[in-house]
């Protein structure tokens, strides 16, 4: 409520006396390094300060997403996808060369490793039904073991 009446009563007093004396300012009309407690060249330092540590975060962030499209991209190229512009984007704002966090190359490293052990002749027979490999190995080792025997038991050798 004093705020009501200074601003009324103010303001009609300026009129009256046609601004003469000193000018004052209000409450509302203090600069914002004022209004922060500062002086003018800590509070433009204050600014300054923001706006890198905005710039860093945003270089961070920009970053990350570069990272995940990388991620994508290998995915698609994998399981021949097709590509998607906006990865590709990502990836050429922060430079083109992106490396993948440690934790995602292990898990592509993994994945890699399970393709080729599936891709192998013992894992295409694990895929088969009703095939048990201990018992073909098993078979195996007794067929090499009658085969040597009866080498040795030969008389032409």
């Amino acid at each position: 409520m004093a705020f009501m009446v200074k601003s009324m009563v103010g303001g009609q007093l300026k009129n009256l006396t046609g601004g003469l004396g000193g000018e004052e300012k209000s409450e509302g009309e203090k600069s914002p390094a004022e209004a922060q407690g500062m002086t003018r060249e800590e509070y433009e330092e204050y600014q300054r300060q923001l706006v890198e540590e905005k710039m860093e975060r945003d270089a961070q962030f920009a970053q990350r997403k570069a990272e995940r499209a990388t991620f994508r991209t290998h995915f698609r190229d994998k399981y021949r996808l097709p590509k998607n512009e906006t990865d590709d984007n990502q990836i050429q704002l922060v430079g083109g060369d992106v490396e993948l966090p440690k934790e995602l190359a292990k898990m592509i490293e993994q994945d890699n490793e399970e393709e080729e052990e599936k891709n192998s002749v013992i894992g295409q027979l694990s895929n088969i039904q009703n095939l048990d490999l201990d018992s073909l190995k098993d078979k195996a080792s007794a067929t090499l073991e009658d085969l040597k025997q009866s080498a040795e038991k030969c008389a032409v050798m």
